[in-house]
């Protein structure tokens, strides 16, 4: 593992642990050469799943593509990073858990919604909008007014 601080190759692992999704392995290093610590994760390659999109295509499932419409519907909210990614890694480990080959874009968003919308309400809104391609204000209010009848 190269330095970030360096570029040098010679780093060693100061600590190892299970992360909250417990998909990867956070390691904390420390350069031999400058001393700068950082920290890598070490993710277990998942199997190739499909996803069929609503236009029927496939594509193989991205799990970096999944997050970035995450953390999207989370910007500009005081959430944590880790809470976001252990919200990712549980959305994942389910989608993996519960599709072998393939798996709808649909299926994904409604994993996806329900995950959001335990964390926090706005970011729920937001990615809700753009998942179930809201039109008008009248689409927002008819969800706000779902949630809070919840």
């Amino acid at each position: 593992m190269r330095c970030p601080a360096c570029k040098k190759g010679e780093t060693g692992v100061i600590d190892s642990r299970e992360s909250e999704d417990v998909l990867s392995i956070r390691r904390r290093r420390e350069c031999e050469k400058c001393h700068h610590r950082f920290t890598t994760y070490e993710r277990i390659e998942s199997p190739n799943l499909l996803v069929v999109k609503k236009n029927g295509s496939r594509e193989t499932f991205d799990r970096d593509k999944l997050a970035r419409g995450i953390y999207k519907a989370f910007e500009k909210l005081s959430i944590s990073q880790n809470v976001i990614e252990g919200l990712i890694g549980r959305i994942v480990r389910e989608i993996m858990e519960r599709y072998d080959s393939e798996v709808t874009s649909c299926q994904i968003g409604e994993i996806v919604l329900a995950g959001i919308k335990k964390v926090d309400k706005v970011a729920y809104i937001r990615f809700a909008s753009v998942y179930r391609e809201f039109v008008d204000i009248t689409d927002f209010q008819a969800e706000i007014k779902k949630l809070v009848h919840k």
